[in-house]
């Protein structure tokens, strides 16, 4: 198991950063790795709601299942996503700053079968990527109008 962590403010209200993040079908729109996501459950969102998503590894499709596990709003969000390969469980908190929202990630990943061999070797990579798709986050909320 290895842990990734780091947090990043985000120029908007802290609810509007925590709705938009929370909807993960927005994620394609910041995260280049991920083609797409289905809310797979019905009702609004809140703990229990699933999504379907896929994601492009080496140039396939990897499937996997995000469960919200935590669901208080504007604060915090936790899930734990199953793929073919890896279990990665973790909490987005959401706190307001005077600059807008302090956005924090902390995911825990466990690999599987041979991904455990390329675990190590692809923790910083693992560790850069998800900074630079925060960072593509805060890029697309503040320059995307305001939220009515």
């Amino acid at each position: 198991m290895w842990q990734i962590e780091d947090e990043i403010v985000i120029a908007r209200p802290v609810g509007e950063v925590f709705d938009f993040v929370a909807d993960e079908t927005n994620e394609p729109a910041y995260n280049p790795g991920m083609v797409r996501a289905e809310k797979v459950t019905a009702g609004p969102l809140g703990v229990g709601t699933r999504f379907v998503t896929t994601m492009k590894t080496w140039g396939r499709p990897l499937r996997g299942q995000v469960e919200y596990t935590a669901f208080d709003r504007p604060a915090r969000l936790s899930s734990v996503t199953q793929m073919a390969n890896t279990e990665i469980t973790g909490t987005l908190t959401f706190q307001p700053v005077p600059a807008g929202t302090r956005l924090h990630w902390s995911w825990q990943l466990r690999p599987h079968g041979a991904a455990k061999l390329l675990a190590l070797a692809l923790r910083p990579v693992g560790a850069r990527q998800e900074k630079t798709n925060w960072r593509r986050l805060k890029h697309h909320l503040e320059t995307a109008p305001p939220r009515r």
